[in-house]
């Protein structure tokens, strides 16, 4: 049987990659083995970054293989456990305390979407990329959160523009609502994705981890919460090895290297 996606893991970021070309459709397995496998890949201080990408440069995902619907709700137990398992793998995704990755190229629908927007940045190619919630044409609603963080990240005005039409759009105008950090060609997606996966996975782990804790779903929280939290994340890096690296590269005049110590 051939696997839901393929992991590999370079210079610190590890890769998740739908396989299932061309249309790289989301099976129940790959949500099943994704919910097995990723909390040994958020608790490994080896890896500090995460993408999540699909083979070929086709599309990145079409959505969930509705025809797997029927099977996924027969293992789960019922249709609330079965979409709750997605509601869980998601939110591991977006509250892990690392830096995840997605790439948009060709169709990002449905589940193509929900699970780009749990990650904390998203790239999109410059030709060939059709994002949207498409389930309105389907007489449904987006299932994986879709219709929750989507106004989040591009307002609700964009958000309800995209979902009760059923809207696709192009990586430009994902880029001008917000939906994507940045467009790059086709070609050039993937690599764009590693290359600010080692970036992120250089940054200082447990700083950026007490970031993410802040930042993530700050609109949950009151002021005074998310400052609790930043206070927390400075107590947390306070006088730690990465402290110790900034501080002497400071005064040394030269770039500080990180996570000496999770090598």
């Amino acid at each position: 049987m051939k696997d839901p996606y393929l992991f590999s893991v370079s210079n610190n970021v590890a890769t998740f990659s739908v396989n299932d070309e061309p249309f790289n459709l989301i099976a129940v397995d790959y949500i099943d083995r994704l919910e097995e496998q990723l909390p040994a890949v958020l608790a490994d201080g080896a890896i500090r970054a995460i993408v999540f990408t699909a083979e070929g440069l086709a599309n990145f995902s079409a959505g969930m293989n509705l025809r797997q619907i029927p099977e996924g709700i027969k293992r789960a137990g019922s249709a609330g456990a079965f979409f709750e398992q997605r509601h869980r793998v998601l939110e591991m995704i977006e509250t892990g305390g690392t830096p995840t990755i997605a790439t948009f190229f060709g169709y990002c629908l449905g589940a193509g979407l929900e699970l780009p927007l749990a990650c904390h940045f998203r790239i999109a190619a410059s030709e060939g990329t059709k994002i949207g919630l498409p389930e309105m044409d389907l007489g449904s609603v987006p299932a994986w959160g879709g219709s929750a963080r989507l106004p989040r990240v591009v307002g609700s005005q964009h958000a309800l523009d995209m979902i009760l039409r059923a809207k696709k759009i192009d990586g430009a105008e994902a880029l001008r609502i917000g939906l994507v950090t940045e467009v790059v060609l086709l070609e050039e997606v993937k690599a764009r994705a590693q290359a600010l996966g080692e970036e992120l996975a250089a940054q200082p782990r447990l700083a950026v981890k007490g970031v993410l804790d802040t930042v993530v779903n700050f609109d949950s929280k009151t002021l005074n919460e998310s400052i609790e939290d930043e206070k927390q994340a400075s107590k947390n890096t306070l006088d730690t090895p990465d402290w110790q690296e900034g501080m002497a590269a400071f005064t040394e005049k030269r770039r500080p290297v990180f996570n000496q110590d999770q090598e």
